[in-house]
Order: structure tokens, then sequence, then C-alpha cells
């Protein structure tokens, strides 16, 4: 252990590192062991305390993993090529959603408006945000103010509290905002058009807590008139199979990150795929590195589960699940 008295006066526990950039205190103490970072001293109980380099450092591993990049890759990184590579990354992400967006049109949000959305998060101006997501969604639709404004915004609010421009708590009332708005719009939705299967079910693994990828996906799942029945985040297994059973629903859809540990991801979908009937199926989202290169998601009947890399992908899985049960349902009539 360092124990330099030339760091920061400014001193954060263990708690306040968790707290501020969502790595777990097991994950610290491993990483300590494993890496030789984070370097904390020790305050005259004993207890550990970290300055504000090693927090700013921690904030940018959190997103570079988050990202896709494993831990051993990016944890003993000095604080020089961390940002580098988090440059490098953010270049490749804003890439990533403008191929992956729908053409731009007229109508679509410009890059200026999200900005001003960011100021007035910024201002801690709430209602404001709340009532500017609000116009952009009647203007343009749910579909376009996920993909264009949404996820967009997700990015700049990421970087901007990984620079230290945005507090935890400014980035959590972003995620409040959000997430009240995208419900409030799954609600409209559902009442007007009826509903049609599938039954969706939608959760995560413990060990994952973020949930706004998820409620993204519900959102896509509304606009195609399935019923939805979210659980929340880190839903035990045995849960969400006693949960399948009670409700009959036909699929599982499990949000991740790459911050969750593969080995567990991989082995946890097992578990469940082991517990629920061969017609209940597993759709994964997220960017969970070890999903994007299984080749058990894929979409054979016989697949563990299949990977939707993309918000854009449900649609043509829920229209796919709909024409195989057309197809098989008629042939079940004339047998009995």
């Amino acid at each position: 252990m360092t124990n330099s008295s030339s760091r920061s006066a400014t001193w954060h526990t263990i708690a306040d590192i968790e707290r501020d950039t969502g790595l777990s205190k097991d994950t610290l103490r491993v990483w300590e062991r494993r890496y030789g970072f984070p370097d904390p001293e020790r305050d005259a109980l004993g207890e550990r305390r970290y300055d504000d380099a090693q927090l700013e450092r921690l904030r940018h591993i959190r997103r570079l993993i988050d990202a896709g990049h494993r831990p051993g890759q990016v944890v003993p990184l000095p604080r020089e090529a961390l940002l580098e590579l988090n440059t490098q990354t953010g270049a490749r992400r804003i890439q990533t959603v403008s191929r992956r967006a729908p053409a731009a049109t007229p109508a679509s949000a410009p890059s200026e408006e999200i900005e001003v959305w960011l100021q007035m998060l910024h201002r801690y101006d709430g209602r404001s945000l709340r009532l500017a997501l609000t116009r952009t969604l009647e203007e343009q639709g749910l579909a376009r103010l996920l993909l264009e404004g949404v996820a967009p915004m997700n990015a700049l609010v990421g970087d901007a509290w990984l620079a230290g421009r945005l507090g935890v708590h400014q980035e959590h009332l972003y995620s409040e905002i959000v997430q009240s708005l995208l419900r409030q719009a799954i609600s409209q939705v559902n009442l007007a058009r009826p509903l049609a299967p599938p039954r969706v079910l939608l959760t995560t693994l413990p060990g994952e807590e973020h949930g706004l990828g998820l409620l993204m996906a519900e959102c896509f799942l509304a606009l195609e008139g399935c019923e939805t029945l979210p659980l929340g985040v880190q839903t035990p297994v045995p849960d969400i199979v006693n949960a399948v059973s009670v409700s009959g629903a036909h699929i599982v859809a499990l949000g991740f990150t790459a911050a969750q540990n593969p080995r567990d991801a991989l082995g946890a979908l097992e578990q469940l795929r082991s517990r629920l009937l061969p017609e209940v199926k597993i759709w994964t989202g997220g960017n969970c590195p070890a999903l994007l290169r299984s080749p058990r998601s894929d979409v054979r009947a016989s697949a563990p589960f299949q990977h939707l890399a993309r918000l854009q992908d449900i649609p043509m899985a829920v229209t796919l699940w709909r024409s195989l049960v057309q197809t098989h349902t008629p042939a079940q009539r004339d047998d009995s």
C-alpha cells in the first residue's frame, strides 16, 4: 500500500467510490489485490480512503468497461492511456449510433437540441428537460425519440459524468426523468391498441443493476403490440422461472451491460434455459461481450438464447416469433 502524503487533501471512502462509479466494494478490493489499483491509503481506523485522482481514474475505467473492455486490459493503465482510449471509444460509439439510426429527415432532432437538453441538466432544470423530451416525443414519435434523442443523450450524459462535468446526482435526475417519460409513453401506446402475443417478461439477472436499456427495449415491444411484464432489475433465476410459470410468458427478455461478469452471465443463462420449458424463448440485449461473441445466441429454434444487439432488431424478432407460432398452431389443432 502507498502512504504518500502528497496526495490530494480530498478523500473518499470506499462507499463513496461505490456510489459515484457503480463499482462494487468487492470489485474494488479484487482489483486492488490483482492489479495493484486502486491503491488507497488507510485512515486512523484502518479504513480505505481514495483521493480525487483515483476517483477520476476509476470513472474512466468504469466507462471503458461499459463500452466492452475487459478489466485486465484497462485497470492497470495510467490516466493518460485511459483518456486516450476513452476518446477513441467515444468516437466509435458516435459512429455506431450514426450507422444504426434511421435515415435522417428534416424532422430529426439536431445535435444542437440535444446539447440544449444537456445544458438543462447542468442547471438542474428538470421541468424544462422533461417538457423538451415530451415535445420531441409528440413531434417525432417514440421510436425516433429513443434512437435519435435518448440514445445519443445517454452517451453525452455518460461522457459528461466521466469528465466530472456532471455529478452522479445529475445523472440520476436525468435517468429518473427519462424513465418516467418512457413508462408514461408505454402506457399510452398500450391503451391505443389491443395487445397481442408474445407476452414478454423483462428483467436483469443479479449483478446487473442498469435498467434504462431494458425500458427502452420495452418501448419497442409495446410499439409491436406485445404485452410486457417488467420485473425491474436483478431478479434471481428461481423467481424468473416462477414468474414465467404463473404469468404464462412466452419470452424472457434480459438486459446486460459490459460491466456484468461474462462467466456469470453465461452461467446464469444456461441455468435459466435448463429450468424453462423449451417453448419459452430467451432474448438478450445489450453490449456484454460474452453474448456478442457467443455461438449460442442465434435465431435457431434449438439455440439457448437469441441476442438482439440493437433496439431496431426487436420488431423483426417479434415478427419472426409470430410467423413461427402461426405456422405451427394449425398443425397442432389438426392433430387434436
